[in-house]
């Protein structure tokens, strides 16, 4: 598949949220006792070379990196005897991804018990790199995820970490909703999240079984978001 040919065959963009132990303590959240997960619009996709990550005015906006899968499939009620083999064989190739959050934004739906698209999904708040062959990454729990902002790394951790592994994703996600051939599935951020302002850079990369994927790196550049929406919590 060529590099960016996979963003325009996702169908749905779904992310599992709070994946990482380290990274649900930091922001005081509970424990999930089954994969939960949300969906973020096709037009929050920033395409690698295609212009600044934007800060919507008002937002206090958290970096979230994250190895996101595409299906080479249709799944649907997907058992839970469904393997980690089975998983494998379901996945087209991978990408590095950055799942940017107004956390402002999401903090106040979480305490109002509303829903966070909002918060989710502006505008470039999802940062994909080059599709990754499946080749590259062997083993999806054999990868390490960087995330620097202005040369400081912030996170920076390996995917073995996941408390949800693949196949418990799928086969719970399939058991709701059918999973479409294309459709990209974010995994989870480590910890280290924190927050990205105007004038800041920000650097991605992802190294499997040791060796950096140059081809996935996102870099960018975060700008003020121009326009009338302004964050303001009630």
């Amino acid at each position: 598949m060529s590099g960016l040919k996979y963003i325009d065959n996702a169908r749905k963009i779904l992310c599992i949220g709070r994946n990482y132990a380290a990274h649900i303590k930091e922001l005081n959240s509970a424990k999930p006792q089954q994969p939960f997960f949300f969906l973020k619009p096709s037009s929050s996709i920033l395409k690698p070379n295609s212009g600044p990550f934007l800060v919507p005015k008002g937002t206090i906006v958290h970096h979230e990196v994250e190895l996101g899968i595409i299906l080479n499939k249709t799944l649907s009620n997907l058992p839970e005897s469904f393997s980690r083999e089975e998983a494998l064989d379901c996945i087209d190739g991978y990408a590095l991804t950055i799942d940017m959050t107004a956390r402002n934004v999401q903090d106040e739906a979480k305490g109002k018990g509303l829903p966070w698209t909002i918060g989710k999904g502006f505008d470039t708040f999802l940062p994909l790199s080059q599709f990754i062959p499946k080749s590259q990454i062997p083993d999806p729990y054999d990868v390490e995820l960087s995330l620097s902002i202005n040369g400081q790394i912030k996170q920076k951790d390996k995917t073995d970490l996941m408390i949800f592994p693949i196949h418990k994703i799928l086969s719970h996600m399939s058991a709701i909703m059918t999973l479409e051939k294309g459709d990209l599935i974010l995994t989870g951020t480590p910890k280290g999240v924190g927050p990205v302002v105007p004038g800041d850079k920000i650097k991605a990369t992802i190294t499997a079984g040791g060796n950096v994927l140059n081809d996935a790196t996102i870099e960018i550049d975060a700008e003020q978001k121009p326009g009338p929406y302004e964050f303001k919590e009630t």
